[in-house]
């Protein structure tokens, strides 16, 4: 799917050059990989040596968390009282990891037959905790409840539970309200007085901190803790939380394990998605592990997904991961339909084409994967987006946005006409009566017109720094992977080469050929050329193919084929040579 709006290239300030050249002195690397290091603030040696050598000593101390001793207290009375306990997360791979982690952890100090989780159905219940979860703690004797990755704003679920005798710790990473649920415990490093260290861990990430909190007080080896990172490492990678301070130094160790011992459901998806001989990055886990946990919470229940990463056996592993994968690929296949039809009911209407918004509904399309598509649509349009379905008696979906533009405050201007709403900045869902949303559509699109300017509405590729051809070396590329952990906070570096050539072996591939395979060569042919990738880009092949230059920004990657790797450039976009001028 090819975008239809043109990207403006932004190249960053580069780095202060005293610090760059020190740096590069110092360490003995290339200035354009010291500029990288002073662009991501690191002004010294010992603060590179740190950025490139993560230490688990550097992990903060779980008891800096607010209420922390009072969670790992009303758990130890759990354990001693032999109580049941009801471990609840969302359907989602924060939540869904969450629940498996906490479940793993506790099994070792708490009879397993005392453990149950849920998870609640999207469709039925929502996300969060829910009346129907409480119900089925209290119908099946449960004392505590345990949230992961909800729960900070569920003031009145928890005074029901209280008042039904059951007691409950949050553990949650989102921002709370002025008045926190009056729960046992409440864990969250956002909360107004938290003194925390580190604000951005993911849902599973507060979880993990209580399990370390409750090891380090009853004597269990911080090796059965550090056991559980490879689930941490999934949420941090698919919940979107900044690669940066602790979270950098979890998913840095959680990859180790990942790669070279993961738990036994987590190995079902690795070969499912065809990654077994691969080195797994954040990437990897955003784009093929990530969507495949997510599948059984859109398609058919996120319970799923917590058997399988709680799986003890191959066999069992092996089996639920097949059915995730059933669930995967249906999803694709929906997903990519739904995005067909919708990307066609706007450019084949004169009034959707001429809005600042995009605002889409069909009552057959899949509930469980709007939020997908409204997202690919944000893609082609690059405006800010609601896609919506029937859900029951209502009109029910998502919406997404683009950078810089409130799409929780547009959709708030419209709160009247809604049912509910929740989400932030960036993203949201919403669902209204029918008879409601030719007005919605009117004044949320009236609101966007008015708020929203030019630039927002131009899609922007950020360049970190130029860079020719000849630099990119072996050793350049050693020391260029070591930056990783890639993510929110630490993005994988972008980079800018100009006036390159295909050396007339490139070609489109892909089921629709959209997409393009080159080798490109840079003014000086005694250099091998670079192996490259530009996906949806299949429009530039005349271009291209006729051997006129192009500019183009990228990432550098590792690329594995038939069990060996290369260098590949990853293109994110291409500008034809005269068309710079």
């Amino acid at each position: 799917m090819t975008p239809i709006v043109e990207r403006k290239w932004i190249v960053k300030e580069p780095g202060n050059p005293v610090l760059v050249r020190q740096l590069a002195q110092e360490l003995g690397i290339d200035p354009v990989l010291s500029n990288l290091l002073v662009q991501r603030g690191i002004k010294s040696f010992e603060e590179a040596r740190e950025f490139f050598r993560p230490d688990l000593s550097m992990i903060h101390d779980p008891f800096l968390m607010v209420d922390m001793q009072k969670a790992v207290d009303r758990v130890e009375a759990a354990v001693l009282r032999k109580e049941k306990v009801l471990i609840y997360g969302d359907y989602d791979v924060d939540g869904t990891t969450a629940v498996a982690l906490m479940y793993i952890f506790l099994k070792k100090v708490h009879p397993v037959h005392l453990l149950d989780f849920y998870i609640p159905d999207r469709y039925d219940e929502g996300y969060g905790l829910s009346y129907k979860g409480i119900d089925y703690a209290h119908e099946h004797g449960c004392d505590l409840i345990i949230t992961l990755d909800c729960g900070i704003k569920a003031i009145e679920k928890v005074k029901y539970a209280r008042s039904l005798g059951i007691d409950v710790i949050i553990c949650d990473h989102h921002l709370p309200d002025a008045e926190l649920p009056p729960a046992v415990a409440v864990l969250d490093p956002k909360r107004a007085d938290s003194t925390y260290p580190f604000d951005d861990l993911s849902g599973c990430g507060v979880g993990f901190k209580l399990a370390q909190a409750y090891a380090m007080t009853h004597g269990i080896h911080r090796d059965q803790v550090l056991e559980l990172l490879d689930l941490l490492v999934v949420s941090i990678a698919s919940d979107l939380v900044s690669v940066t301070g602790e979270n950098r130094i979890l998913a840095y160790f959680g990859l180790k394990q990942l790669n070279s011992h993961p738990r036994k459901g987590l190995q079902s998806i690795i070969k499912l998605s065809g990654l077994e001989k691969h080195m797994i990055t954040i990437d990897e886990i955003v784009f093929k592990i990530g969507p495949r946990i997510n599948a059984a919470g859109r398609m058919e229940s996120g319970r799923t997904a917590v058997e399988l990463l709680i799986a003890g056996d191959d066999e069992s592993a092996r089996k639920i991961g097949d059915e995730i994968n059933v669930h995967n690929n249906e999803r694709k296949n929906i997903d990519r339909e739904i995005t067909l039809e919708a990307i066609n009911m706007v450019r084949n209407s004169d009034e959707a084409n001429n809005m600042k918004s995009t605002i889409v509904y069909n009552p057959s399309w899949h509930k469980g994967v709007v939020g997908i598509v409204a997202s690919r649509l944000v893609e082609a349009f690059y405006r800010p987006t609601i896609v919506l379905t029937k859900s029951g008696d209502f009109i029910a979906g998502s919406a997404r946005s683009v950078a810089g533009f409130d799409l929780y405050e547009a959709i708030e201007s419209c709160s009247d006409l809604l049912e509910n709403f929740g989400g932030h900045m960036y993203a949201a869902g919403l669902t209204m009566k029918e008879e409601n949303f030719a007005e919605f559509s009117r004044r949320f699109e009236a609101y966007v017109e008015k708020v929203i300017n030019d630039d927002m509405l131009t899609p922007i590729v950020n360049i970190d720094s130029y860079l020719d051809f000849k630099q990119i070396t072996p050793r350049f590329f050693r020391l260029l992977k070591q930056f990783q952990p890639f993510g929110p906070g630490n993005q994988s570096p972008v980079f800018l080469s100009e006036n390159v050539y295909d050396n007339g072996n490139g070609r489109c591939v892909g089921s629709d050929n959209g997409h393009l395979k080159l080798e490109l060569i840079q003014d000086d042919s005694a250099y091998l050329p670079m192996s490259a990738i530009a996906f949806n880009k299949s429009d530039h092949f005349e271009h291209i193919q006729s051997g006129n230059p192009i500019d183009i920004c990228y990432s550098i990657a590792e690329n594995y084929y038939r069990g060996l790797a290369n260098i590949q450039l990853r293109i994110k976009d291409i500008k034809n040579r005269e068309d710079i001028f």
